[in-house]
């Protein structure tokens, strides 16, 4: 696999807040796009979105409406939509304060499959949380970054992966609590658990974060570990 130009490598995009349907729309658009330039071999523009949704629940391919603890009449009086979607994972909250990133990569061209990538995505997320003090943990069994994982009673969810992949290609990605209301999770059993909290960087530095840093953060890390 040739060295690539850095600018050839990776382009980001920060869509700000966005409603979660008009995402998703944009986000197959470039999905298929990819998937086309990849059937007609020609390069891929890997490219790693962020935005912030207003709140909405979604729900993956194999995730179970059960997850969802209150009816939808109560969602539409918090203003929450409600999405089934084609990833993986169960049951998710997104919304202001949190930080979401979707990339679109052709994994063949890094180098690395499905499992590697998850695994990569882990790492970009824990890093970043180390550098502001807060100690992220994988769980076994459970997609995610987690904070306390081996306390009994303790163990919560800073962030949330979900993707899809055909032919290499990727989209959703990952969700970081970063100063998120967490009552809305009090809606689902997030990510399908019920034994299991879930947490925010503001909760855990114990001030408001500056969302801007924390892209820049994530964007490094992206770079280091997938594009090295």
């Amino acid at each position: 696999m040739g060295q690539m130009k850095q600018n050839e490598e990776i382009e980001f995009v920060d869509w700000k807040k966005i409603p979660y349907s008009q995402a998703y729309k944009q986000q197959k658009e470039l999905f298929e796009k990819a998937l086309l330039n990849k059937t007609e071999h020609i390069p891929v523009q890997n490219q790693i979105i962020f935005c912030e949704h207003p709140h909405v629940i979604t729900i993956g391919k194999h995730g179970m409406f059960s997850n969802l603890l209150f009816p939808e009449k109560t969602l539409e009086e918090k203003n929450v939509e409600l999405y089934q979607v084609d990833r993986g994972g169960d049951i998710t909250y997104h919304g202001p304060g949190q930080i979401v990133a979707y990339p679109i990569l052709d994994l063949e061209m890094l180098g690395f499959g499905l499992k590697e990538y998850v695994h990569r995505l882990e790492e970009v997320i824990i890093q970043t949380l180390a550098a502001y003090g807060i100690k992220g943990e994988r769980l076994s069994g459970a997609t995610g970054v987690w904070l306390d994982k081996d306390e009994s009673g303790k163990a919560r969810k800073i962030a949330a992966i979900g993707v899809r992949c055909s032919r290499y290609i990727t989209m959703h990605g990952l969700a970081l609590n970063v100063n998120t209301d967490l009552s809305y999770f009090k809606l689902i059993n997030p990510c399908g658990f019920v034994d299991k909290g879930v947490a925010s960087m503001q909760q855990e530095a114990g001030r408001v974060v500056n969302m801007e840093e924390v892209k820049n953060s994530l964007s490094v890390r992206f770079r280091q570990l997938l594009f090295n």
